[in-house]
């Protein structure tokens, strides 16, 4: 049941990796994107969709993302370590952890992800669930969990950016991304979908070279296919380029528009 996480390899292997999110929290969803072509679904459920505590409904999104070859990226709502370890045992592979400020914070979330951290014993443990093909502990269940799990953190609020490069340096971490809604409120305290102001563009270019400089894959959300060879050739190398629920309304509104005009 468990395979190799093709986002992991392919950030290890230097490459670009496109996804887009489904609010629709559908497993057709899932493996319909995953037929386009894509390389990952992101889920968010800080803001969205069923409990992530719900591993009935985790399960069905993992079983349709093995069926369609696409990684599952789910936002927690919260990096609780008690919670982390629910999501992986459900078949998750790729989680990221909202409302990081310190590298302390990210460190238990980090470790929480892991049967093996930092030279030392992790928090994960080891239980029954669809991630350990529902046996438990098996032969090399530990290692093979610690090679293919990824966790990610957002970088979304003035005192994460303070603190961006010993957050960078949190051992284990794969991949930080930018939210820079939440990084228009934390900063300026305007509209959210004011991301251009120069206090939000200098947050992110400082958070974009902390991550090139310490060699941690970052990721941020590019709708358009100009700003996203933009993002690329800059050196992003997670990009979402869009959704469901916004495909849906930008294609079919826009035919029934032309039909009714």
């Amino acid at each position: 049941m468990r395979t190799e996480n093709g986002l992991r390899r392919a950030l290890e292997a230097g490459e670009t990796v496109f996804g887009a999110s489904a609010e629709t929290f559908s497993p057709t969803v899932v493996e319909t994107l995953g037929a386009v072509g894509l390389d990952y679904v992101w889920l968010d459920f800080e803001h969205g969709g069923p409990s992530p505590y719900d591993s009935t409904a985790l399960e069905e999104l993992t079983r349709a993302a093995e069926a369609a070859d696409i990684e599952l990226l789910v936002r927690l709502p919260k990096p609780e370590p008690a919670l982390i370890r629910k999501v992986l045992d459900a078949g998750v592979r790729t989680i990221l952890l909202p409302r990081i400020e310190t590298a302390a914070e990210l460190r238990a979330g980090v470790r929480a992800a892991h049967f093996a951290y930092d030279g030392a014993v992790g928090d994960r443990g080891v239980g029954v669930g669809r991630s350990g093909e529902w046996a438990g502990y098996v032969d090399s269940y530990v290692g093979g969990e610690d090679s293919e799990v990824l966790v990610g953190t957002m970088i979304e609020n003035q005192r994460a950016v303070d603190n961006i490069e010993e957050i960078l340096s949190v051992p284990q971490l794969g991949f930080a991304f930018v939210g820079p809604a939440d990084l228009s409120m934390s900063l300026s305290g305007g509209d959210p979908l004011e991301k251009n102001t120069e206090a939000v563009s200098a947050a992110i270019d400082r958070t974009f070279e902390a991550c090139l400089d310490a060699g941690v894959p970052v990721g941020r959300i590019r709708n358009g296919v100009p700003e996203a060879r933009d993002a690329v050739d800059a050196g992003y190398r997670i990009v979402r380029i869009g959704g469901d629920t916004a495909s849906i309304r930008e294609v079919l509104g826009a035919r029934l528009d032309e039909l009714r005009d």
